[in-house]
């Protein structure tokens, strides 16, 4: 059984698959298209990715990718804990600009479904956090854009304390919301 939680922001969701453990450990089956599609979840993902932070406070993000590749993501943590978040960037919206946030670790087993038209990113919480994510476009270097994680406009409470964050030059030359022309128009509910 798999657990769907709504957030404030139509069509992010929180999913917590089931896990099944004994002496050994557990299994979960993290994604299965038939259960998600009878949920009304129906993403055909097509790349999977996979990636290490090695220290605690590692920002990556707010990134998104612009249509015609834009990519809906299912996030999940397979080591350690992070703090992963969504805002809203579709045109017209009446959640433009809004944001949720989880904490997603190895031992919670929750994961993020975020929907094309949103910016994603995460902060580390442990060393050595490992974060998983299904897409459902190939990454496009030249749809490739991010939005600064700390703009005050808005204002993600990251749960931290930001000022000593590990950050790429791509994430901390990343402009702010009001310098940003969002590729995404808003058509009600995301698919």
């Amino acid at each position: 059984m798999l657990q769907i939680e709504e957030t404030a922001l139509s069509g992010v969701l929180i999913l917590t698959p089931r896990r099944f453990g004994d002496h050994r450990g557990f299994f979960s089956e993290s994604w299965n298209a038939a259960r998600m599609a009878e949920a009304g979840l129906d993403y055909a993902f097509v790349q999977d990715n996979h990636s290490l932070s090695r220290e605690t406070g590692t920002v990556r993000g707010l990134h998104f990718q612009a249509p015609p590749h834009a990519q809906a993501k299912l996030v999940r943590c397979g080591r350690g804990r992070l703090f992963d978040v969504a805002v809203d960037i579709r045109k017209g919206s009446p959640t433009y600009g809004q944001w949720v946030g989880e904490e997603l670790s190895f031992e919670n087993g929750r994961q993020l479904m975020i929907p094309a038209g949103f910016l994603h990113g995460f902060i580390t919480l442990e060393p050595d956090t490992e974060i998983i994510y299904k897409c459902t476009d190939y990454y496009a270097p030249d749809c490739d854009g991010a939005v600064r994680f700390d703009d005050p406009e808005i204002g993600i409470d990251w749960g931290v304390d930001t000022g000593a964050a590990v950050l790429s030059e791509k994430d901390a030359a990343a402009p702010l919301l009001k310098d940003f022309d969002s590729p995404f128009i808003y058509e009600g509910t995301p698919a």
